[in-house]
């Protein structure tokens, strides 16, 4: 049975490629993410599909940011597509009016604390107040965590720090930036191995281009699994 802590990220152009995958790899997996990239090419009916008609769990990463009212809104309408996890940024107004939209649904909203692709010359970049990344990420979960997020997301980096918050009992913690042993980096900055990450406190793991860049998608997805460490 496919351990659902490994969530695969279906980062493809369209419907088509994401099924193709999502055939290949069978049942090895069972949880999926779906970002913007695919939005446009018909994500949300790829989503529907992975869930209604194979029973598949659905990550919608969408990672929204906009005025209250709209955010609520917004987040409604995803909670009718009977997903799992949605993203939004972890700003406390935005993360207050998500928690609302989903309020009376089983739809787990996720807030974004720092983007794992991100260093401190990037914060600098952005005009991001002074300090250590890991400082402004624990300071980010815990406010997200106080304005009504279920789970955060995270950097296996900071992933230690964020379970021993006293608010993320009984909250998720998911992490992409991981990468197999000897896997390539990409765009990510702060990574660690599979096995890492969970020892470290996240309940789940985000892996794309590993899995579906590899030669045999399900091979790579079991050798991922393979590599977590048994469940407490």
């Amino acid at each position: 049975m496919a351990d659902d802590r490994l969530i695969v990220a279906l980062d493809l152009p369209n419907v088509l490629q994401g099924m193709d995958l999502a055939q290949r790899l069978g049942d090895s997996v069972s949880f999926y993410k779906i970002g913007l990239g695919m939005l446009t090419g018909g994500g949300l009916g790829l989503a529907n599909e992975l869930k209604q008609e194979h029973g598949k769990r659905i990550f919608l990463d969408m990672k929204l940011f906009d005025i209250g009212a709209t955010i609520e809104a917004a987040v409604r309408g995803f909670a009718r597509y009977d997903i799992d996890f949605l993203t939004v940024h972890g700003d406390p107004q935005v993360v207050r009016a998500a928690a609302e939209g989903a309020a009376g649904s089983g739809l787990r909203i996720l807030a974004v604390t720092v983007l794992t692709s991100l260093d401190r010359a990037d914060l600098d970049a952005n005009m991001i107040r002074p300090g250590e990344l890991a400082e402004i990420t624990l300071e980010r979960a815990e406010r997200a965590f106080d304005a009504g997020a279920h789970g955060v997301i995270a950097s296996p980096q900071e992933a230690a720090a964020i379970r021993a918050l006293p608010q993320a009992a009984d909250r998720l913690i998911v992490t992409p930036g991981v990468r197999p042993a000897g896997a390539a980096l990409g765009d990510q900055k702060r990574v660690a191995t599979p096995a890492r990450a969970i020892l470290d406190g996240a309940d789940h793991i985000v892996v794309g281009r590993p899995i579906w860049q590899a030669e045999d998608p399900r091979a790579a997805a079991l050798a991922v699994q393979a590599e977590l460490p048994a469940r407490g």
